[in-house]
């Protein structure tokens, strides 16, 4: 029987300020914990799950009905996943795309992610929007209400926790036409790395950007290869020395999962860099930039996470409705000099942009390259080829 004919499970979603939503299993049974967040995006689920930035959590989505669409093998953006459970208060009955190669449910039982149907989404919503994002277990095993909260107020945060390190790659890889969709996905942590050993004199030719990996969405590379460049895919971990033994004519800093702070090793790779060729970093590599620069940071009371989230840019005053998916946010206090702030949310005032006022780098809070959709960003991957032709010529 299919994997979303089958008689669900109980299950329960416990919250470590003692709440218990109870509903029904979706995809994989087990036990996980997790912090508890939502995604208010209205479409792009396959993408939220294969989104290496929600390691270590369970995301709500704030839609009611999930799964209509169904699933396929090229809407992902890493193979496999990384976060924890998957919430929602609908699975559609039927899924109905020309592109569609199968249900919700089967995908998650294939990839072993928990689901949890039938709750009181909007309700779970407001409880995270008001007293934050908090540490939640999700289980079908332990149904015992207290002993679900004993084991939700236990789990770690993820204040202070490296989380890069269970998403980044372990060895680098060049990303090639021939490597795009499926075959570049599998450069993934654990999987067998490829390797481009036929690099042609067309391909040298092109500008060399290293792509520092934090737990990076796949469409990005798709973005810088589209413009004419040769991409070097590179652990997050990897030294300011080695990075430029490869040459390159800019550096991007990806997106990830978790607190930025503890990543030294970022930071000092990144400050070894600023100033010596462009850089450019999105949502975690934002955050580490500035941090590399001086600055602090600090956690969100519950995020932003969803494909309509409005980004004022200063410089030229229009407004940008963003992807976003981060918990950490860049600190306005004791905001060092070297930096200019250029874009800010509306929906907080938080910084959502930040350019060095002296080394040609910069980045933004958000995702540019945003899979799916919006795209009103992408003028910075333009910006960000201009910024390598300059160095270049």
């Amino acid at each position: 029987m299919p994997a979303s004919q089958k008689q669900p499970q109980p299950a329960k979603l416990a919250l470590q300020d003692g709440t218990v939503y109870i509903g029904r299993s979706l995809g994989a049974t087990g036990e996980v914990a997790g912090e508890v967040v939502f995604n208010t995006s209205m479409t792009g689920y396959q993408e939220i799950l294969t989104d290496p930035s929600y390691c270590g959590q369970i995301v709500t989505m704030t839609y009611p009905e999930i799964g209509n669409y169904g699933v396929n093998s090229v809407d992902v953006e890493r193979h496999g996943t990384a976060l924890s459970g998957f919430v929602i208060r609908n699975e559609s009955r039927i899924h109905s795309n020309y592109r569609s190669e199968g249900t919700l449910a089967e995908y998650l039982t294939r990839n072993n992610v928990m689901g949890l149907m039938g709750i009181d989404t909007r309700a779970l919503v407001r409880r995270i929007r008001s007293l934050g994002a908090m540490q939640g277990i999700l289980s079908t095993e332990d149904l015992d209400d207290a002993s679900l909260v004993k084991k939700a107020n236990a789990a770690p945060s993820l204040v202070g926790r490296d989380l890069v390190k269970q998403v980044m790659p372990s060895q680098q890889a060049m990303w090639t036409e021939e490597l795009d969709e499926w075959s570049a996905i599998e450069v993934r942590r654990g999987a067998t790395i490829v390797t481009n050993t036929s690099d042609s004199d067309d391909d040298s030719a092109r500008p060399h950007i290293v792509c520092m990996d934090f737990g990076m969405k796949w469409n990005i590379p798709r973005h810088l290869r589209s413009r004419g460049n040769r991409v070097t895919i590179v652990p997050g971990n990897l030294s300011a020395d080695d990075i430029l033994r490869l040459e390159p004519a800019g550096v991007f800093l990806s997106n990830g999962p978790g607190d930025p702070e503890p990543l030294t090793y970022a930071q000092k790779t990144i400050a070894g860099l600023i100033g010596k060729v462009p850089v450019f970093g999105i949502c975690l590599g934002h955050q580490l930039l500035s941090l590399a620069c001086g600055a602090k940071t600090f956690k969100l009371k519950f995020g932003h996470r969803g494909a309509n989230q409005p980004v004022l840019n200063l410089k030229t005053e229009k407004v940008e409705i963003t992807t976003q998916n981060h918990g950490f946010a860049v600190d306005d206090q004791d905001f060092p000099d070297c930096l200019e702030v250029t874009h800010r949310h509306l929906n907080d005032d938080t910084i959502a942009g930040v350019q060095h006022r002296e080394a040609n780098a910069f980045a933004v809070q958000y995702h540019p390259e945003a899979a799916a959709g919006p795209h009103d960003s992408h003028y910075l991957f333009e910006q960000f080829q201009q910024n390598l032709a300059a160095t270049v010529s």
